[in-house]
Protein backbone atom coordinates (compact mmCIF):
# COMPACT_ATOMS: atom_id res chain seq x y z
CA UNK A 1 0.00 0.00 0.00
CA UNK A 2 1.50 3.02 -0.67
CA UNK A 3 2.33 6.10 1.87
CA UNK A 4 -0.08 8.61 1.89
CA UNK A 5 1.25 11.98 0.49
CA UNK A 6 1.27 14.58 3.79
CA UNK A 7 0.50 17.95 2.29
CA UNK A 8 2.73 20.71 2.49
CA UNK A 9 2.18 23.51 4.98
CA UNK A 10 0.85 23.37 8.68
CA UNK A 11 -2.49 21.94 10.67
CA UNK A 12 -3.69 24.02 13.33
CA UNK A 13 -4.47 21.09 15.77
CA UNK A 14 -6.61 23.36 18.22
CA UNK A 15 -8.55 25.89 17.00
CA UNK A 16 -11.52 27.65 18.58
CA UNK A 17 -13.33 29.23 15.36
CA UNK A 18 -16.85 29.40 16.57
CA UNK A 19 -15.57 31.39 19.10
CA UNK A 20 -17.72 34.71 19.58
CA UNK A 21 -14.27 36.96 18.76
CA UNK A 22 -14.37 35.43 15.04
CA UNK A 23 -18.56 36.41 14.23
CA UNK A 24 -17.21 39.61 12.54
CA UNK A 25 -14.56 38.15 10.07
CA UNK A 26 -14.83 34.30 10.55
CA UNK A 27 -14.83 33.86 6.90
CA UNK A 28 -11.74 36.47 6.53
CA UNK A 29 -9.92 34.15 8.99
CA UNK A 30 -9.81 30.99 7.69
CA UNK A 31 -8.79 32.61 3.58
CA UNK A 32 -5.61 34.47 5.87
CA UNK A 33 -4.78 31.32 7.46
CA UNK A 34 -5.18 29.73 4.03
CA UNK A 35 -3.17 32.87 2.56
CA UNK A 36 -0.69 32.14 5.04
CA UNK A 37 0.01 28.42 4.41
CA UNK A 38 -2.42 26.55 7.04
CA UNK A 39 -3.78 23.91 5.15
CA UNK A 40 -5.77 22.45 8.04
CA UNK A 41 -7.70 23.36 11.44
CA UNK A 42 -9.12 21.13 13.77
CA UNK A 43 -12.40 22.62 15.67
CA UNK A 44 -12.96 21.42 19.11
CA UNK A 45 -16.27 21.44 20.74
CA UNK A 46 -16.80 22.47 24.00
CA UNK A 47 -20.09 21.70 25.45
CA UNK A 48 -23.27 20.58 23.58
CA UNK A 49 -24.62 23.81 22.80
CA UNK A 50 -21.86 24.16 20.17
CA UNK A 51 -21.75 20.68 18.98
CA UNK A 52 -23.59 21.92 15.24
CA UNK A 53 -21.92 24.77 15.15
CA UNK A 54 -18.66 23.35 14.90
CA UNK A 55 -19.64 20.53 12.53
CA UNK A 56 -21.42 22.88 10.44
CA UNK A 57 -18.03 25.53 10.00
CA UNK A 58 -16.12 22.52 9.07
CA UNK A 59 -18.63 21.48 6.43
CA UNK A 60 -18.51 25.17 5.72
CA UNK A 61 -14.69 25.84 5.12
CA UNK A 62 -13.48 22.17 4.59
CA UNK A 63 -11.79 21.70 8.24
CA UNK A 64 -12.19 19.27 10.35
CA UNK A 65 -14.11 18.96 14.10
CA UNK A 66 -14.02 17.25 17.15
CA UNK A 67 -17.11 16.73 19.71
CA UNK A 68 -16.87 16.80 23.54
CA UNK A 69 -17.62 18.57 27.10
CA UNK A 70 -15.03 20.84 27.91
CA UNK A 71 -13.88 20.45 31.83
CA UNK A 72 -14.77 24.41 32.49
CA UNK A 73 -18.03 23.72 31.20
CA UNK A 74 -18.91 20.79 33.03
CA UNK A 75 -20.39 23.08 35.64
CA UNK A 76 -23.87 23.13 35.08
CA UNK A 77 -24.37 19.85 32.91
CA UNK A 78 -25.59 16.30 34.38
CA UNK A 79 -25.05 13.03 32.24
CA UNK A 80 -27.66 14.33 29.55
CA UNK A 81 -24.32 15.97 28.45
CA UNK A 82 -22.59 13.00 28.39
CA UNK A 83 -25.72 11.54 26.04
CA UNK A 84 -26.01 14.13 23.96
CA UNK A 85 -22.16 13.80 23.00
CA UNK A 86 -22.95 9.91 23.08
CA UNK A 87 -25.68 10.85 20.28
CA UNK A 88 -24.03 13.16 18.53
CA UNK A 89 -20.55 10.41 17.83
CA UNK A 90 -23.20 8.02 16.75
CA UNK A 91 -24.82 10.42 14.34
CA UNK A 92 -21.93 11.73 12.63
CA UNK A 93 -19.30 8.44 13.39
CA UNK A 94 -19.12 8.57 9.32
CA UNK A 95 -18.60 11.64 8.99
CA UNK A 96 -14.72 12.33 7.72
CA UNK A 97 -14.26 15.63 8.86
CA UNK A 98 -14.91 14.26 12.80
CA UNK A 99 -11.52 13.35 13.60
CA UNK A 100 -11.56 13.45 17.69
CA UNK A 101 -13.61 13.74 20.99
CA UNK A 102 -12.95 16.53 22.26
CA UNK A 103 -12.11 19.07 23.78
CA UNK A 104 -12.00 17.05 26.99
CA UNK A 105 -9.96 16.48 30.33
CA UNK A 106 -9.14 18.45 33.89
CA UNK A 107 -8.68 21.70 35.01
CA UNK A 108 -6.90 21.74 38.04
CA UNK A 109 -6.43 26.03 37.69
CA UNK A 110 -9.39 27.78 37.87
CA UNK A 111 -10.49 27.79 41.19
CA UNK A 112 -14.22 26.92 42.10
CA UNK A 113 -14.44 24.07 39.36
CA UNK A 114 -15.92 20.70 40.93
CA UNK A 115 -12.78 17.95 40.22
CA UNK A 116 -15.13 15.22 41.17
CA UNK A 117 -17.29 16.12 38.13
CA UNK A 118 -14.87 16.81 36.11
CA UNK A 119 -13.19 13.68 36.25
CA UNK A 120 -16.55 11.69 35.96
CA UNK A 121 -17.18 13.45 32.57
CA UNK A 122 -13.91 13.07 31.47
CA UNK A 123 -13.79 9.62 32.28
CA UNK A 124 -16.87 8.66 30.28
CA UNK A 125 -15.43 11.00 27.51
CA UNK A 126 -13.15 8.63 27.29
CA UNK A 127 -14.87 5.27 27.00
CA UNK A 128 -16.99 6.52 24.35
CA UNK A 129 -13.68 7.95 22.57
CA UNK A 130 -12.49 4.15 23.10
CA UNK A 131 -15.97 2.88 22.14
CA UNK A 132 -15.93 5.30 18.54
CA UNK A 133 -12.41 4.40 17.65
CA UNK A 134 -11.43 7.71 18.26
CA UNK A 135 -8.56 9.78 19.17
CA UNK A 136 -9.13 12.93 21.64
CA UNK A 137 -8.09 16.23 22.15
CA UNK A 138 -6.67 16.60 26.05
CA UNK A 139 -7.28 19.91 28.19
CA UNK A 140 -3.90 19.73 30.23
CA UNK A 141 -3.85 22.96 33.06
CA UNK A 142 -2.09 21.62 36.05
CA UNK A 143 -3.78 18.30 35.91
CA UNK A 144 -1.50 15.89 33.63
CA UNK A 145 -1.07 13.38 36.46
CA UNK A 146 -4.66 12.93 36.95
CA UNK A 147 -5.49 12.39 33.40
CA UNK A 148 -2.43 10.13 32.93
CA UNK A 149 -3.62 7.65 35.52
CA UNK A 150 -7.31 7.15 33.67
CA UNK A 151 -5.22 7.33 30.19
CA UNK A 152 -3.19 4.06 31.84
CA UNK A 153 -6.39 2.27 32.14
CA UNK A 154 -7.27 2.71 28.62
CA UNK A 155 -4.19 2.39 26.56
CA UNK A 156 -6.21 2.55 23.32
CA UNK A 157 -7.28 5.84 23.39
CA UNK A 158 -4.22 8.47 21.75
CA UNK A 159 -4.41 11.81 20.37
CA UNK A 160 -3.00 15.53 21.66
CA UNK A 161 -2.22 16.62 24.69
CA UNK A 162 -3.71 20.26 24.00
CA UNK A 163 -1.52 23.21 25.04
CA UNK A 164 1.35 20.88 26.98
CA UNK A 165 2.96 22.97 29.91
CA UNK A 166 4.12 20.13 32.37
CA UNK A 167 7.29 18.83 33.21
CA UNK A 168 9.62 16.77 31.21
CA UNK A 169 8.39 13.46 32.91
CA UNK A 170 5.06 14.51 32.27
CA UNK A 171 5.50 14.49 28.75
CA UNK A 172 7.46 11.77 28.23
CA UNK A 173 4.63 9.83 29.92
CA UNK A 174 2.16 11.57 27.76
CA UNK A 175 4.20 9.94 24.72
CA UNK A 176 4.81 6.67 25.91
CA UNK A 177 0.61 6.50 26.21
CA UNK A 178 1.30 7.32 22.50
CA UNK A 179 0.14 10.81 22.34
CA UNK A 180 1.06 13.95 20.60
CA UNK A 181 2.29 17.19 22.35
CA UNK A 182 0.62 20.54 21.01
CA UNK A 183 2.66 23.43 20.97
CA UNK A 184 1.95 27.09 20.48
CA UNK A 185 1.59 30.74 21.25
CA UNK A 186 2.90 30.27 24.91
CA UNK A 187 6.38 28.65 23.27
CA UNK A 188 6.88 32.32 21.61
CA UNK A 189 7.91 33.85 25.11
CA UNK A 190 11.32 34.10 26.08
CA UNK A 191 10.52 33.87 29.62
CA UNK A 192 8.82 30.69 29.20
CA UNK A 193 11.83 29.01 29.82
CA UNK A 194 10.52 25.46 30.79
CA UNK A 195 8.01 25.17 27.69
CA UNK A 196 11.00 26.19 25.39
CA UNK A 197 13.22 23.63 27.07
CA UNK A 198 10.28 20.86 26.31
CA UNK A 199 10.09 22.27 22.49
CA UNK A 200 13.79 22.01 22.13
CA UNK A 201 14.22 18.80 23.15
CA UNK A 202 11.04 16.22 23.15
CA UNK A 203 11.56 13.83 19.92
CA UNK A 204 10.48 15.98 17.09
CA UNK A 205 7.81 13.39 16.20
CA UNK A 206 6.41 13.71 19.62
CA UNK A 207 4.87 17.85 18.90
CA UNK A 208 2.34 18.72 16.59
CA UNK A 209 1.63 23.07 16.61
CA UNK A 210 -1.77 24.68 17.57
CA UNK A 211 -2.93 28.09 18.06
CA UNK A 212 -6.29 28.12 20.32
CA UNK A 213 -7.53 30.92 18.70
CA UNK A 214 -8.52 33.18 20.02
CA UNK A 215 -6.63 32.40 23.44
CA UNK A 216 -2.89 32.25 23.67
CA UNK A 217 -1.63 35.12 22.07
CA UNK A 218 1.87 34.74 20.65
CA UNK A 219 3.80 37.22 22.58
CA UNK A 220 4.09 39.83 19.31
CA UNK A 221 0.24 40.10 20.28
CA UNK A 222 -0.13 40.35 24.13
CA UNK A 223 -1.45 42.88 25.14
CA UNK A 224 -1.51 43.97 28.94
CA UNK A 225 -4.97 44.22 31.31
CA UNK A 226 -4.45 48.07 30.82
CA UNK A 227 -3.96 47.66 26.63
CA UNK A 228 -6.87 45.64 26.35
CA UNK A 229 -9.29 47.93 28.64
CA UNK A 230 -8.22 50.42 26.71
CA UNK A 231 -9.11 48.44 23.54
CA UNK A 232 -6.00 47.36 21.90
CA UNK A 233 -6.96 43.58 20.59
CA UNK A 234 -5.07 40.76 21.52
CA UNK A 235 -6.96 37.94 19.84
CA UNK A 236 -5.43 35.11 18.37
CA UNK A 237 -5.87 33.49 15.01
CA UNK A 238 -4.18 30.42 12.72
CA UNK A 239 -2.80 32.59 10.56
CA UNK A 240 -0.59 33.37 13.32
CA UNK A 241 0.39 29.62 13.41
CA UNK A 242 3.64 29.96 10.56
CA UNK A 243 5.66 32.77 12.62
CA UNK A 244 4.65 30.58 15.85
CA UNK A 245 6.31 27.51 13.48
CA UNK A 246 9.51 29.91 12.59
CA UNK A 247 10.00 30.36 16.46
CA UNK A 248 10.49 26.32 16.86
CA UNK A 249 12.33 25.69 14.11
CA UNK A 250 14.90 28.10 15.54
CA UNK A 251 14.85 26.85 18.72
CA UNK A 252 15.38 23.27 17.29
CA UNK A 253 17.61 24.53 14.53
CA UNK A 254 15.43 23.13 11.66
CA UNK A 255 14.22 24.31 7.86
CA UNK A 256 10.83 25.25 8.35
CA UNK A 257 10.51 22.72 5.54
CA UNK A 258 11.21 19.97 8.01
CA UNK A 259 9.13 21.33 10.54
CA UNK A 260 6.22 21.49 8.30
CA UNK A 261 6.92 17.81 6.91
CA UNK A 262 7.24 16.73 10.32
CA UNK A 263 4.20 18.21 12.11
CA UNK A 264 1.91 17.85 9.42
CA UNK A 265 2.67 13.88 9.62
CA UNK A 266 2.62 13.95 13.56
CA UNK A 267 -0.79 15.30 13.14
CA UNK A 268 -1.73 13.01 10.80
CA UNK A 269 -0.65 10.40 12.94
CA UNK A 270 -2.58 11.62 15.98
CA UNK A 271 -5.87 12.30 14.38
CA UNK A 272 -5.98 10.04 11.29
CA UNK A 273 -8.86 10.33 9.56
CA UNK A 274 -7.34 14.07 8.71
CA UNK A 275 -5.43 11.64 6.14
CA UNK A 276 -8.60 10.17 4.76
CA UNK A 277 -9.49 14.14 4.24
CA UNK A 278 -6.08 15.04 2.69
CA UNK A 279 -7.31 11.88 0.40
CA UNK A 280 -10.55 13.50 -0.42
CA UNK A 281 -10.17 16.53 -0.76
CA UNK A 282 -6.63 15.86 -3.14
CA UNK A 283 -9.21 13.91 -5.61
CA UNK A 284 -11.88 17.27 -5.98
Amino acid sequence: MATPTVPAGWTDTHCHLDAPEFDADRTAVVERARHAGVTQIVLPAVAPFDFDTVRELAHRHGLAYALGVHPMYTGPLDDAALDALREALAAHRDDPRLVAVGEIGLDHFVPGLDRAKQEHFYVQQLAMAREAGLPVLLHVRRSADSLLKHLRRMPEVGGIAHAFNGSAQQAQSFVAQGFKLGFGGAMSFERALQLRRLATELPLEAIVLETDAPDIPPQWLYRTAAQRTAGERSRNEPAELPRIAAGLAALRGLTLEALAHATQTNARTALPRLATLDAVEAST
